[in-house]
């Protein structure tokens, strides 16, 4: 049994990997897209690739994790939940409802790249805070540095393409 999850684990950790990877590359490819003012089919194209990645490594993260919690939790329930434990759930539904809504069209473009590129490096975060043993912190101080993390996040994509519309509009200098 511990071969088992000490595959799970391996796999989350790739899991995470990718998702972190795949989310870098999709918002880069969001800003390459939009900087002429419009997303091409070419692009749309790429984009889609990199969505099913994102996909896949999303539903990898969500098995992974449930099962590393199943094992944790199989002898204390759900009383013995650490605060680490209820705040990759907490990324993780957020990372999920995020992509939801995004699929449904219902967040716009000036949030949802955002939090999600913000959720996944959350959890590439969390996975490097667990392998070096620091994950004493509260839920209520991991919640103010998520919120502070994904407002910076939102500031740093709105800026991205504010900048990209000042070039095409010809108000920012190259």
């Amino acid at each position: 049994m511990t071969i088992f999850f000490t595959l799970i684990a391996i796999l989350q950790s790739f899991s995470i990997s990718l998702g972190v990877g795949s989310s870098t590359l999709a918002i880069t490819n969001f800003f390459v897209a939009i900087a002429d003012g419009s997303i091409d089919a070419s692009e749309r194209r790429m984009m889609g690739v990199v969505y099913i990645v994102l996909r896949i490594a999303m539903i990898a993260i969500l098995v992974t994790t449930l099962l590393l919690i199943s094992k944790e939790h199989y002898m204390t329930g759900l009383a013995g939940m650490t605060d680490f434990t209820l705040v990759q759930l907490i990324t993780i539904f957020v990372l999920f409802t995020n992509a939801m809504l995004m699929t449904m069209h219902k967040v716009p473009s000036n949030f949802g790249p955002a939090i999600q590129a913000g959720s996944w490096y959350t959890l590439g975060t969390l996975a490097a805070l667990a392998s070096l043993d620091m994950t004493s912190f509260t839920l209520i101080e991991f919640l103010l540095g998520y919120a502070t993390w994904l407002i910076l996040a939102i500031s740093i994509v709105n800026g991205v393409m504010a900048i990209q519309l000042g070039r095409r509009t010809g108000t920012v200098t190259k």
